[in-house]
């Protein structure tokens, strides 16, 4: 079942996305933004889908050796009649009381038919938050904003609020109401409140700035076989870590991703259990696909280059923004500043995350904010952090990161909004990677003639007076 609901999810993402192969008709680079945005929800499903899967198997195990451990079953008394009170926290972080009343009834075959023998009532309650719109209220949260940024405080008395805020609370609505339907793990409290304000505004120079107020939890995401040859075993082998980022640009050298090993190897093992007899169909149905998911990855690494977050400081918006057509929504590649504590970072919008949160930052600039913060640990839990994203800043050509670029160019869209305040500057990253040196293209041997195509009548006037020099 759980192959059957990958393929129909995955199915509709597609047409969700109108995706298309980069090679058909009409296919530019419009489609390959829309195709990397597509990959990245697609990954976020598959892993979560694929969880679930493993932690089911794993409680299966543990029933079977429970079982064995047992050599024999102790007397059993009948369970006690009457109602049970129970209260106790989530992990979700919602605290959760459960009644449970149980009564003698009759033989099991007519309780079975009875639609009154096994009832539950359940009742969640969630009250949607408003966003903040002063700038106190957002000084509330980060004390130093108008002292870092002098020329916040009259954008926002203008600002109006995004509509992307509403829906990202009601796909937080969503989301909890088709787990609790289903009896599922909730979204936890962190999560549902993870999002002070979205907030649009635009200088009087017409710079448009989307900003958000939130947390920063932390991506893991990205690999880049130029600027980084090999990768630990446990990353290379994990079929968790997404070697992607929707910022991405064609590679530079020949120097293989350290990744591709992996998923090539994945391919292998899907294979061979595809061609082995025992391989139910449903089974082989989701190895097909898998191993169609693999190879579309592998010729992607082969092709491209990603970000890196352990060495590159980018920040994650929800993929349903990036693939809108909103004015005001950003895309992979616009440049932005991070607001926090008396600090503030360039980065770019680096990748697309899930449509029911928002606060991501790289791993790179997670330890900057808090050098406790890993893979598994948030820098901030708490709604300080300030994103301002500049739509519309993207460079036209994609490339690998210029750290000092990017530092110049978000002081220069900061000065269109008003600029730093007095002592404030923008933090300078020191690039932790060697830059790849593209392979030499080979060129043809040396002639005394120029080619014939430059034999211009002046070069022929000049060849006539005069011997040609060889090149040195």
């Amino acid at each position: 079942m759980a192959a059957i609901s990958l393929l129909v999810i995955v199915i509709g993402l597609a047409a969700a996305f109108k995706w298309m192969s980069p090679f058909s008709p009409g296919a530019g680079k419009f489609t390959a933004e829309r195709n990397d945005i597509y990959r990245q929800a697609e990954a976020q499903i598959r892993t979560e889908l694929e969880a679930k899967h493993e932690r089911e198997i794993a409680a299966l195990k543990k029933s079977l050796d429970d079982a064995e451990k047992s050599a024999r079953l102790a007397e059993v008394r009948p369970p006690e009649m009457g109602t049970v009170t129970d209260v106790r926290k989530l992990r979700s972080g919602i605290p959760f009381k459960t009644e449970v009343k149980t009564e003698l009834g009759g033989i099991a075959s007519r309780e079975r038919v009875d639609d009154a023998s096994y009832t539950a009532t359940y009742q969640l309650s969630v009250r949607i938050p408003t966003p903040a719109k002063s700038m106190s209220e957002l000084e509330a949260s980060s004390p130093e904003l108008s002292k870092m940024l002098p020329g916040l405080p009259a954008l926002v008395d203008k600002a109006e609020v995004s509509n992307w805020f509403g829906k990202l609370y009601e796909n937080k609505a969503v989301r909890v109401r088709r787990d609790a339907n289903s009896l599922n793990e909730l979204l936890t409290k962190h999560n549902v409140y993870d999002c002070e304000t979205m907030l649009n505004f635009q200088s009087d120079s017409g710079r448009k700035v989307f900003f958000l107020q939130a947390d920063m939890d932390v991506v893991s995401d990205g690999s880049d076989g130029d600027r980084l040859a090999t990768m630990p075993a446990e990353i290379v082998d994990s079929p968790n870590y997404q070697p992607f980022t929707s910022y991405a640009w064609p590679k530079n050298t020949p120097t293989p991703n350290p990744i591709s090993a992996g998923w090539e190897r994945r391919v292998t093992a899907a294979q061979q259990e595809l061609n082995a007899p025992a391989t139910t169909a449903v089974r082989k149905a989701w190895l097909k696909d898998r191993i169609q998911y693999l190879k579309r990855g592998i010729n992607d690494l082969k092709n491209r280059s990603f970000l890196i977050a352990d060495y590159d400081p980018f920040i994650v918006i929800p993929v349903n923004i990036l693939a809108s057509n909103d004015v005001f929504a950003p895309k992979a590649g616009d440049y932005a500043v991070i607001a926090y504590a008396n600090q503030l970072y360039p980065a770019i919008v680096g990748d697309g995350g899930p449509s029911f949160k928002v606060g991501e930052g790289s791993l790179r600039l997670a330890h900057e904010l808090n050098a406790k913060a890993s893979s598994y640990s948030r820098p901030v839990s708490d709604l300080k952090v300030s994103y301002l994203i500049f739509p519309g800043s993207r460079e036209t050509d994609r490339a690998a990161p210029d750290y000092a670029k990017w530092n110049q160019r978000c002081h220069e869209l900061l000065g269109e909004i008003g600029g730093l305040g007095g002592g404030y500057n923008l933090h300078t990253w020191p690039d932790l990677l060697a830059k790849p040196v593209p392979p030499p293209v080979p060129t043809a041997p040396s002639s005394s003639a120029p080619p014939a195509s430059d034999l211009s009548p002046a070069t022929l006037e000049s060849d006539a007076a005069a011997p040609v020099k060889a090149p040195e």
